[in-house]
C-alpha cells in the first residue's frame, strides 16, 4: 500500500500539546473537565491530551470513552462513566479524524441528553469532507483530500504517525 505521511511522532505530540493548552484557555474558569473520547482511536487521543492538560495546570480531568458503532452510529451509544459524572460540566469531545462528521455528530447528540455548562469538539486531524453541519473547535491540521483517499491515524507506545493511504 501506497503512503503518504501526513505527521510524524512529534509533531502529533506538538498538536496534542496545543489542544491541551487551547481546552484550557477556553474552561480556566473550570474546575474540572470531562474529556471523553470515541472508542479506539479518539480514546488514546482523549488520553494524551488528558496527561498534557494535567502537565499544564492543576485541573481536575475526567476521562470518558464513548463507545459508538461508527457503521450504525443511530444505535446506542454508551459512555465508561454515568451521565451524572459529566452533567454541569464543561465537556471535550474527542476523536483522532474527522471526515463526514456521522461519528462527531451523533455522540455530540448523545452528550446533549444532559445540561453542560461548556461543551467543545476536538480532533487531530480534520478532513473537510462533511455531509453533517460539526465542525471541531480544537484540530490539530485541516486536510483537504479526495473521497478515495483514507487518513490513518496509528498510536503506538511512544511513537504515533498519521499518513494517508
Amino acid at each position: 500500500m501506497n503512503q503518504n505521511n501526513i505527521l510524524n511522532s512529534q509533531e502529533i505530540d506538538h498538536k496534542i500539546k496545543r489542544i491541551a493548552y487551547q481546552i484550557y484557555e477556553t474552561f480556566v474558569d473550570e474546575p474540572e473537565i470531562v474529556i471523553a473520547g470515541i472508542a479506539s482511536n479518539g480514546f488514546v487521543f482523549a488520553k494524551k491530551i488528558a496527561t498534557e492538560l494535567t502537565n499544564i495546570a492543576k485541573v481536575n480531568v475526567i476521562l470518558c470513552e464513548v463507545f459508538i458503532d461508527k457503521q450504525n452510529p443511530t444505535a446506542t451509544i454508551t459512555t465508561s462513566i454515568p451521565k451524572e459524572a459529566y452533567q454541569n460540566k464543561g465537556l471535550v469531545l474527542v476523536d483522532d479524524v474527522l471526515n463526514s462528521g456521522t461519528t462527531l455528530i451523533y455522540a455530540v447528540r448523545h452528550f446533549l441528553e444532559v445540561p453542560l455548562k461548556k461543551f467543545k469538539t476536538a480532533v487531530l486531524i480534520d478532513r473537510n469532507h462533511k455531509k453533517y453541519p460539526v465542525k471541531a473547535d480544537f484540530k490539530g491540521i485541516s486536510l483537504s483530500t479526495s473521497l478515495q483517499e483514507h487518513v490513518q491515524v496509528v498510536f503506538e507506545n511512544e511513537t504515533s504517525i498519521a499518513y494517508l493511504a
